[in-house]
């Protein structure tokens, strides 16, 4: 697949990219290499393999989810520099 000039400058649109004529001519070659390379993968046979999302053998280890008592909300409060009616007092961020 051959990769045009019109075609990085569309690209370039898109992204908000303002490229001079030596950046596009940069680009249009990049490019154009990058989805050669990407055509010959797409001619290796990957029948047989099987679709991964991590070259590694990876598994979750997931701990027993077991409820417990949460620590009260006095024990909360105690740490608080201000409080008032059973919560946290802080200065106003918003004018």
């Amino acid at each position: 697949m051959k990769i045009t000039k019109k075609e990085v400058e569309y690209v370039a649109r898109l992204a908000r990219l303002a490229l001079n004529e030596k950046e596009k001519d940069k680009m249009t070659a990049q490019l154009d290499s990058i989805l050669q390379y990407v055509d010959t993968l797409n001619k290796l046979d990957t029948n047989n393999i099987e679709p991964t999302s991590h070259v590694l053998p990876l598994n979750n280890v997931w701990r027993e989810d077991v409820t417990r008592p949460s620590t009260s909300r006095e024990e909360i409060l105690a740490n608080a520099p201000d409080q008032a009616e059973g919560f946290y007092k802080v200065k106003k961020v918003i004018e």
